[in-house]
């Protein structure tokens, strides 16, 4: 009988130590705030915060314009001024990509180009962000029907979510920009 006690205790502490080395959660990975990567994408620049809701047929020219879900009709536009004139605006985007959020800013220059791209927070594995060479391929496009996967943006083998739900962004990002700057649909 003693050795079926030391048994089932043996059989207690493997299953303990599974538990302790198995990850029961995953932490968000933080890398820039939000005042941090304004100041890097606008350094000795004026950021005026602005709220603006779209209407309905803002939202639905938009989803049409980026062929993806406009989930908000509130956008908060970052606007840089350098000595009175608009130099860019930035755009946080938040969005799942596999089962958990990342949060990209997308910075649009005056010319409808995006000027640069920072991922801000990423909850999935690390093994699922793209390299910075990857987010470079974003700079100076614009709203276009090849800035899609596997045209103008290339593919990442590993991280294939991270890069569709990225694309998907910055398309809506240009695509509410425009409706913004155009007024269509107002």
């Amino acid at each position: 009988m003693a050795w079926k006690s030391c048994l089932v205790r043996a059989a207690l502490l493997l299953l303990f130590g599974c538990l302790l080395s198995t990850p029961t959660s995953v932490s968000a990975k933080v890398f820039i705030t939000v005042d941090e990567a304004l100041r890097l994408a606008f350094p000795d620049c004026a950021v005026e915060r602005t709220t603006i809701y779209l209407t309905q047929q803002q939202i639905t020219d938009a989803a049409g314009l980026s062929n993806s879900e406009i989930t908000s009709a509130i956008v908060h536009p970052y606007v840089a001024k350098k000595d009175g004139s608009v130099i860019g605006t930035a755009y946080f985007d938040a969005h799942i990509v596999r089962t958990l959020p990342e949060t990209i800013m997308v910075v649009v220059n005056s010319k409808d180009r995006v000027k640069r791209i920072e991922l801000l927070s990423f909850n999935e594995p690390t093994d699922y962000i793209p390299k910075d060479v990857w987010y470079q391929q974003f700079v100076d496009q614009h709203l276009h029907e090849a800035l899609v996967l596997k045209r103008d943006i290339r593919q990442m083998a590993g991280a294939t979510l991270t890069a569709r739900v990225t694309t998907d962004a910055v398309r809506r990002v240009l695509a509410v920009h425009q409706i913004l700057k155009d007024g269509i649909g107002k």
